[in-house]
C-alpha cells in the first residue's frame, strides 16, 4: 500500500514525477521554438497566419505543463520553491512574464482594434520563444553550477546578490544550457510545423531551418555535455546530510546509476534520427522521436541533478544551506495523499493523447483558414 511506503521511497517518487512533467513541458517547448521562426520561415502574411494558427491551437499545452510543473515542485518540494522563489524572483518574474504575454498574443493579435498591430504581438511571442526558454535553461543550469544564497534556522533566504537569479546568465554553463533549449526547441518548432501544416513552400522551409537550429545547437550541447561529465558537483554524505564538493560528482552518478546515461544516450540518438527524418527524408513524422529523445534527455538532467546523494539545488555560497529531495520535500502524510492522487495522472494523459489526435487528424491548410471566422 502507498500509505505503508518508506519516506525515502515517496520521495524518489516524487522527484521522478516532477522529472516527467518538467521534461514533458521540454518537448511541448516547440510551441516556443515555432514562434520564433515567425520572422525567418513564412513569406507572406498567409503563411505566418498559418504558422500562428497551428501553434496556437497547442500553446495552452505548454502552459498549463508549466503551472503543473511549478506545482508539484510547489507541493512535493516546498524549500525549493520558496527559497528559489523567494530568493531569485527576478528571473522567475520575467519568466512567468515572457508566457503572459504569449497568451495575451495569441488573444489579441487579430482582434478588432488592435491598436499596438498585429507586428508588436508576434515579437512578444518571439521574445517568449527565445528569451523565456533562455532563462528557462540558465535556471535549470543552476542546478548544477549552484546559487549564491544562504538558509537560517528559520528557512528564510538571503540571496547573496541584487541580481535575484539573473546573475545565473553570467555563468557560461548555465547560458550555454539555456541557447541549447532555445534551438533545439527551434528544432522541434520546425518539425512540428512540417508534421501540422499542408503547405509544400513553407515546410520546405521549416525542414532547412530545423537542420539549421540543429547545427547551432551542437556547440552548446558539446559545451554542456564536457563541462557536467568534468565540473565538480555537490555531494552529499548520506549518514550525516553534510554537503560537500566532490570531483567529477556528475560523472559518478552516471557509473552509479545507467538510467540517467541510457536516457541522454537514447534520447540524443531519437532527436538526431528525428531531424535526420524530417530534413534529409522527407517524412512529417520526425517531431514524435525528436519529442521523445527531448523528453529523454530531460529525464537524464533531473536525475543526474537529484539522485545518488546529490544537492540539486545547491548553495554556493554556504554548502549547508543546499537543497536536496531529502531536506527539501513535504511531510510523509503530504507526500503520501499526493500519491494517491497521482494515480489519475495515466488517465489525464490518456485524454490529452486523444484531444491531440482529434485536433491533428489533418494537417492544416491556408484554405482552412480563409475559412474560419476566428483567428488567432
Amino acid at each position: 500500500m502507498i500509505g505503508n511506503l518508506d519516506y525515502s521511497i515517496l520521495q524518489i517518487i516524487w522527484w521522478i514525477i516532477a522529472s516527467v512533467v518538467g521534461s514533458l513541458f521540454l518537448f511541448l517547448n516547440f510551441v516556443q521554438g515555432g514562434q520564433t521562426l515567425l520572422f525567418t520561415v513564412p513569406k507572406g502574411e498567409e503563411e505566418k497566419t498559418l504558422i500562428i494558427n497551428s501553434l496556437g491551437r497547442k500553446w495552452e499545452l505548454t502552459f498549463t505543463t508549466l503551472v503543473l510543473f511549478g506545482g508539484a515542485l510547489f507541493a512535493a518540494f516546498p524549500k525549493f520553491y520558496a527559497t528559489s522563489f523567494g530568493g531569485a524572483y527576478w528571473v522567475w518574474m520575467l519568466i512567468l512574464f515572457t508566457f503572459i504575454i504569449q497568451a495575451v498574443s495569441y488573444e489579441y493579435r487579430k482582434k478588432e482594434c488592435n491598436f499596438l498591430g498585429a507586428g508588436t504581438y508576434e515579437a512578444f511571442l518571439f521574445i517568449n520563444g527565445s528569451i523565456g526558454i533562455l532563462l528557462i535553461g540558465t535556471a535549470v543550469g543552476t542546478f548544477f553550477t549552484g546559487s549564491s544564497f544562504s538558509l537560517n534556522d528559520y528557512n528564510q533566504v538571503t540571496w547573496q546578490t541584487p541580481y535575484r537569479g539573473l546573475e545565473a546568465a553570467r555563468n557560461f554553463f548555465n547560458l550555454s544550457m539555456g541557447l541549447f533549449l532555445v534551438f533545439n526547441a527551434r528544432v522541434l518548432g520546425a518539425m512540428y510545423l512540417v508534421n501540422n501544416i499542408d503547405h509544400k513552400p513553407l515546410t520546405d522551409r521549416c525542414r532547412k531551418s530545423a537542420w539549421i537550429s540543429f547545427l547551432w545547437s551542437l556547440p552548446f550541447l558539446g559545451y554542456v555535455l564536457v563541462n557536467l561529465l568534468s565540473m565538480t558537483g555537490y555531494a552529499v554524505n548520506p549518514e550525516s546530510g553534510e554537503v560537500f564538493l566532490q570531483k567529477g560528482k556528475y560523472l559518478q552518478n552516471l557509473f552509479a546509476c545507467p538510467a540517467p546515461g541510457l536516457f541522454l544516450f537514447g534520447g540524443l540518438i531519437l532527436v538526431i534520427y528525428g531531424v535526420t527524418l524530417t530534413c534529409f527524408k522527407g517524412k512529417n513524422n520526425g517531431i514524435w522521436f525528436g519529442g521523445v529523445g527531448t523528453v529523454l534527455v530531460g529525464l537524464a538532467v533531473f536525475f543526474l541533478a537529484g539522485f545518488n546523494n546529490t544537492a540539486f539545488y545547491p548553495s554556493s555560497y554556504a554548502l549547508q544551506s543546499s537543497l536536496t529531495i531529502y531536506n527539501a520535500s513535504s511531510s510523509h502524510y503530504t507526500l503520501t495523499a499526493m500519491t494517491y492522487v497521482a494515480l489519475g495522472i495515466p488517465f489525464v494523459l490518456a485524454y490529452i493523447a486523444y484531444v491531440w489526435k482529434q485536433m491533428n487528424n489533418k494537417q492544416l491548410t491556408i484554405a482552412e483558414l480563409r475559412e474560419e471566422d476566428e483567428l488567432y
